[in-house]
């Protein structure tokens, strides 16, 4: 008899890791091409940036945001709305014992980058980031 695997919290499987990509890439191909049978989220476009998916493959997160970050309400609801539909468009390729139930979210980590860009363009932090720049020119620190 074989030992259980018991998970360690130390982040996601390998396995994991692998379902939930190509989740990702199977739903950013169904939103592409409009397979929905939903006009008002087929005339959008949803970028999925990330799946992440639990431990037992049952339950998969889809990361997403509208084109612009446009809508998102809009997005968001249809999504939901369709996710049985969706569930199964995605998981008609996957050689999965069990088709992932699809939860949707918004993905904030393009604004979090925009706000970090903001922070690094100020003249303060410039500053600061200019004064612990090494100098081109000098040499190591190593006596030989």
């Amino acid at each position: 008899m074989a030992a259980k695997r018991i998970p360690t919290g130390k982040g996601p499987s390998q396995r994991q890791l692998r379902v939930a990509e190509l989740i990702r890439r199977r739903l950013s191909e169904v939103l592409a091409r409009g397979d929905i049978h939903d006009p008002e989220l087929n005339r959008l476009s949803i970028t999925v940036s990330e799946v992440r998916t639990s431990p037992d493959l049952k339950i998969a997160t889809a990361y997403v945001m509208p084109l612009g970050g446009r809508d998102v309400e809009i997005a968001l609801t249809g999504l939901r709305r369709n996710s049985a539909e969706l569930r199964h468009l995605v998981a008609r390729d996957l050689a999965l014992k069990f088709a992932p139930q699809l939860r949707f979210v918004l993905d904030e980590t393009f604004d979090q980058m925009d706000e970090t860009r903001r922070i690094f363009a100020e003249p303060r932090v410039q500053a600061d980031l200019a004064a612990h720049e090494p100098d081109e020119g000098a040499e190591d620190d190593k006596q030989p």
